[in-house]
């Protein structure tokens, strides 16, 4: 006699209401972003990424599969315009089914102008605050942003990220109900290890705290406002913009008059400006340091990795060890 277990469990799948929830598929577009997802998500899912290994996330190409990729996605996860014009052509040019969320304009989010030099702990008691402030000077975003509007580097401050992971919570357990409290947990957990990590990096980075240092390029605001660290200068205004000649004979001046003690290359872009830039000065060379993360391995531990490696590049230079 044929069973006809298969046919009654199929019927039964078929039946609105007793089918079980699908997990949303999920896309993210920048490493930090994939990681805190997936440390929402857990084991319940994977979250896909748009930003291939190495890439700059100011300056993307998506291929035909990642168009079809973000069609289709949920959910999708992004900073927003401010950092990636090309993801918004390509929402605005596609008819994606699902959901998008900017992080850069969810709630308790942080955000910064560029040219501001606030050196405070933008964390938990006052994050709020000063996320309402920031809304009432908001910038236009450009493509190849410059040293103007809205810093949307926002990850790299840690109440950020945590402010974050609420969002993301709350957005997946929208989409998928029956696992929300499974996501706020894992919330809870991702929160937790974001404040150990915070804590010990303060205490990593306090003893340089009056130590200036130049950059690449203007990213890294929100991590030296939230640990009382000195940015002198950047040497490249704009994150597509090859600095010109009196921008480079001012460099070269503030890294004299700033008293700079270290320059600090970037992942992704040639360190060859930045080593002629301090020739001839007492400015040492740092390793190059990698704000998006795309230098890393992907997953859940990248977040952590990233700023921990941050302020570990930061540390070794600037303490002259």
């Amino acid at each position: 006699m044929t069973s006809r277990l298969p046919l009654f469990f199929a019927a039964l799948t078929a039946v609105p209401g007793l089918a079980q929830a699908a997990v949303p598929d999920v896309l993210t577009d920048i490493p930090p972003v994939q990681s805190l997802v997936a440390q929402v998500m857990g084991d319940l899912g994977q979250p896909g990424i748009l930003l291939s290994q190495g890439s700059d996330p100011h300056d993307f190409q998506l291929r035909p599969s990642q168009a079809r990729d973000l069609q289709n996605a949920n959910l999708v996860f992004w900073i927003g315009p401010e950092l990636e014009p090309w993801l918004k052509r390509a929402i605005d040019g596609i008819e994606v089914k699902g959901e998008t969320v900017e992080l850069l304009e969810s709630p308790g989010t942080y955000r910064r102008q560029f040219g501001e030099n606030d050196p405070h702990d933008h964390s938990h008691d006052e994050h709020d605050d000063h996320a309402k402030a920031a809304d009432a000077h908001e910038g236009e975003a450009e493509a190849g942003h410059m040293h103007e509007g809205t810093d949307p580097h926002a990850w790299l401050d840690p109440a950020n990220a945590e402010a974050w992971i609420d969002t993301i919570a709350s957005q997946l357990g929208a989409a998928d109900p029956e696992n929300a409290a499974i996501y706020r947990a894992n919330a809870d957990a991702a929160k937790a290890r974001i404040t150990k990590m915070d804590a010990e990096i303060r205490g990593e980075l306090t003893p340089i705290a009056d130590k200036p240092f130049l950059v690449f390029h203007d990213a890294y605001g929100y991590f030296a406002d939230h640990y009382g660290l000195q940015v002198a200068g950047a040497l490249s205004l704009g994150d597509a913009a090859t600095p010109g000649a009196a921008h480079l004979t001012e460099m070269r001046k503030t890294a004299t008059d700033s008293g700079a003690v270290c320059i600090f290359p970037e992942a992704q872009h040639d360190p060859k400006m930045v080593s002629l830039l301090v020739q001839d000065t007492p400015v040492k060379l740092g390793e190059a340091l990698d704000p998006s993360g795309s230098s890393l391995e992907y997953g859940p531990d990248l977040y952590e990795t990233l700023m921990r490696s941050m302020a570990q590049k930061l540390t070794s230079c600037l303490s002259g060890s």
